[in-house]
């Protein structure tokens, strides 16, 4: 069976932002899977071990890209493909053309990506490769089973199950509680230092030009604004209860 897992790198999720001239500051960063791409992977690679076949990882962006590559294929991933880009401000529509150049090239039965970016949140990315090659995709999947040249797949629908049955190929987006994903081993890590990365430069993609325009625009980012320290109330239960629906009434006008 040929898999193809689409991951993103992010920021460690345990990053403190700074805030740097109207911008995200990378330096220092430490970077990681996006954590959904991780459930991904994970399920990329036991579906391998029970139906053998190859499991490829794709990813988008500038060299250091390579690490997260790196980290996939010591979690049981065959080769990587590293689409090399070192340019800002794509948005999911031109990340999702410029895989799919590269995908459509390449033989695949199933194709999984982590469900969101924690970074964006988007929950774009996914569909919208889907649209791009022209296959179908179930999102949120909490449950995967492949049988008989089908997918049976348990997603999660605001709290509750949806099971959806779909004929490969197809995309599928991972959410948590897919699987538990698992750590690289010391041997897997010094396998993966010997399996192949093939390295494609984006700017070689057949791509249109007028085409190629974001469909979204970053106008503005900014941080959250301050917020204002919590205030005690003192006194009697009746004393707060007073002076809380005064705040309420004179400060916050919400009564």
């Amino acid at each position: 069976m040929k898999i193809i897992v689409c991951l993103k790198q992010t920021f460690d999720t345990e990053e403190k932002i700074v805030w740097e001239d109207g911008a995200i500051s990378e330096k220092g960063v430490k970077f990681v899977i996006n954590p959904y791409d991780e459930y991904a992977i994970e399920e990329a690679v036991r579906l391998k071990e029970q139906f053998g076949g190859e499991v490829t990882v794709v990813s988008l962006g500038p060299d250091r890209v390579e690490s997260a590559l790196r980290t996939a294929l010591a979690m049981g991933a065959d080769r990587g493909v590293h689409i090399r880009d070192s340019s800002a401000g794509w948005d999911e529509w031109q990340i999702a053309r410029r895989l799919a150049a590269v995908i459509r090239t390449m033989d695949y039965e199933l194709i999984l990506c982590g469900q969101m970016a924690v970074d964006s949140g988007a929950s774009q990315g996914g569909p919208r490769l889907a649209e791009e090659l022209g296959i179908a995709h179930v999102a949120t999947a909490v449950q995967l089973q492949i049988e008989d040249g089908k997918a049976v797949v348990d997603r999660d629908v605001e709290g509750d199950l949806e099971i959806v049955e779909a004929a490969l190929p197809l995309l599928v987006t991972a959410q948590q509680g897919l699987n538990e994903p698992r750590y690289p081993s010391l041997p897997g890590i010094m396998k993966a230092k010997k399996k192949p990365i093939d390295v494609i430069e984006a700017k070689e993609l057949e791509q249109g030009t007028d085409e190629e325009e974001a469909r979204t625009v970053l106008v503005e980012r900014r941080p959250p604004p301050v917020k204002p320290p919590g205030q005690i109330l003192q006194g009697s239960i009746d004393d707060q209860v007073r002076q809380l629906a005064d705040l309420l009434r004179k400060d916050a006008k919400v009564i």
